[in-house]
């Protein structure tokens, strides 16, 4: 596939995020005009009024192999009925991260002879690709500049 026709989940225009502080550990996430939020569980000392960033990170790599399946499953004129992801994960320690992803696709409307092709094209979905083969990571850290107070004397 060219590069012209590669698939793109994102548009051309979209390079920014912004998540701001809300209270708690409730945080507002906004792009693109879209506004979602995520928090903590209350055993961690959250609210629990929406996933975690964890749960969208592992959402997102669903999503994106949902988005891939049911685009492979219309161009070959398939039902997308039924059409499922599942994704089971585990914990690993030292740093705490994700140790371990399973995804299972659900697909009815697949035939035998088209599974390989599906699966080559679900497992080249972009959030795959990006854990597949890391970007680099920048942090900048800005400190707030606080206004002079006004001495009156």
């Amino acid at each position: 596939m060219s590069p012209e026709t590669h698939l793109h989940l994102m548009a051309a225009n979209t390079s920014s995020i912004s998540v701001r502080h809300l209270g708690g550990d409730r945080l507002q996430i906004e792009t693109r005009g879209h506004a979602f939020r995520t928090d903590q569980p209350v055993e961690d000392g959250g609210d629990d009024t929406a996933p975690t960033p964890t749960e969208l990170f592992l959402s997102g790599l669903a999503a994106c192999v949902a988005f891939y399946a049911q685009r492979f499953l219309r161009r070959h004129g398939l039902a997308t009925d039924g059409l499922a992801v599942t994704c089971n994960y585990a914990w690993a320690q030292n740093p705490t991260r994700i140790g371990e992803i399973e995804l299972t696709v659900d697909a009815p409307s697949l035939p035998s002879t088209r599974m390989e092709a599906f699966s080559r094209v679900i497992e080249h979905c972009t959030v795959h690709n990006t854990l597949q083969q890391p970007p680099q990571v920048r942090f900048h850290v800005r400190p707030v500049k606080v206004a002079a107070a006004s001495v009156v004397v």
